[in-house]
């Protein structure tokens, strides 16, 4: 594939900024992009069995040159993954590779590989640079922009894990193509949050060009994962380690998804269809707490059904849903805090919700 013209998207955080690169048929030049970055001696790529062949093998191909030594770690694929286990292996090979503070980690995968990878860049040596190459939209439009690395614990998502921002994000809208059908509509979910948290009119331009998105057209890809970005970056930006609560918008339905995943087993649910569920939710509780008009969540709901992902909440127990939620990040002196919507395009940190009133948001869809 002839590569068309990239976009270049800045995240502007003092010395730790750094560029997002997003075209299509750009990935065979990411050993340019790296050029611009950094000189290393030595790469470690971090990738899963579904990606190494063929993206990973284009990564490192790129990348290797007369005196640079390039190595692949390859794990099995999947969220549960995303351990303590395979972060303590992951440190151990690059200790067996003689990495040191110099050696340049790529994570190449979706968002499990780029977490997981981030987190081992953020450990090893007391931090070691890191390239993000993410290769699933959900990736793409969110996890990999922002510097947030860890892994998940037994009884909480993400509960381990740093802030650690990447030297530069390479992003190729063609490695899209290889991407089940499954996978992409989850990363749209991520996609539809961006609207309705930040920009009602770019919601409003996803309800028109639905068929564009369910045809994986590159010119809509490019612009969806551009503006999402953008907007995610801006933020980052304003509040990179949420200290003031703004990044705090980004998780709107995510204190629902978490939950979904924690109980259902992580896998039984891909991230951004527990997204899309628990968006709703959310904004059904907005609409019980007098927040927003129905209209509001029926148009959620409609956009997310057209882009073919699920709506339906599983079958659980609220009151195990609750005691999953009570371990969110978000919870504050024990009490459940929930980012929901005052309109579409804003959403705010919101306390004092009742377990009655989840309990109510969790009528099935």
């Amino acid at each position: 594939m002839t590569a068309v013209p990239s976009q270049t998207l800045r995240v502007s955080l003092a010395e730790r900024s750094y560029d997002i690169e997003i075209g299509t048929g750009n990935l065979p030049n990411i050993g340019e992009f790296a050029a611009r970055l950094q000189t290393p001696r030595h790469y470690v790529l971090i990738s899963d069995k579904h990606v190494e062949d063929p993206h990973a093998f284009v990564v490192a191909n790129a990348l290797a040159k007369p005196n640079v030594r390039v190595e692949l770690l390859v794990i099995a694929p999947g969220e549960e993954q995303k351990s303590m286990a395979n972060l303590s292996m992951l440190l151990d090979k690059m200790l067996e590779l003689k990495a040191d503070r110099q050696t340049v980690v790529v994570a190449v995968g979706g968002g499990v590989i780029g977490d997981l990878a981030g987190f081992v860049a953020a450990s090893y040596a007391r931090g070691v640079p890191f390239l993000q190459v993410p290769t699933t939209l959900l990736a793409q439009v969110d996890s990999s922009v922002g510097g947030k690395v860890g892994v998940n614990l037994t009884g909480a998502k993400n509960m381990a894990g740093a802030f650690w921002q990447p030297l530069g994000v390479l992003i190729d809208t063609a490695v899209l193509a290889t991407l089940p059908e499954r996978e992409y509509r989850s990363g749209l979910a991520e996609v539809v949050k961006y609207g309705v948290i930040l920009d009602p009119e770019f919601f409003a331009w996803l309800e028109g060009h639905v068929a564009d998105l369910n045809a994986r057209s590159p010119e809509a890809l490019r612009h969806i994962i551009y503006r999402s970005c953008e907007l995610k970056a801006d933020v980052v930006r304003q509040d990179e380690r949420e200290l003031t609560g703004l990044r705090a918008v980004l998780n709107y339905g995510h204190t629902f998804c978490h939950a979904f995943e924690n109980l259902t087993g992580y896998g039984t649910y891909l991230h951004g269809e527990a997204v899309a569920i628990g968006m709703l939710c959310a904004s059904r509780l907005a609409e019980s707490l007098g927040r927003i008009p129905a209209e509001v969540t029926a148009r959620q709901h409609a956009l997310l059904t057209a882009l073919g992902l699920p709506v339906a909440v599983p079958a659980l127990d609220p009151k195990s849903v609750i005691d999953v939620m009570s371990r969110d990040k978000k919870v504050h002196d024990g009490k459940l805090r929930f980012v929901l919507p005052s309109r579409l395009g804003h959403v705010e940190l919101v306390g004092d919700v009742t377990a009655e009133q989840v309990t109510e948001a969790l009528g099935n869809s």
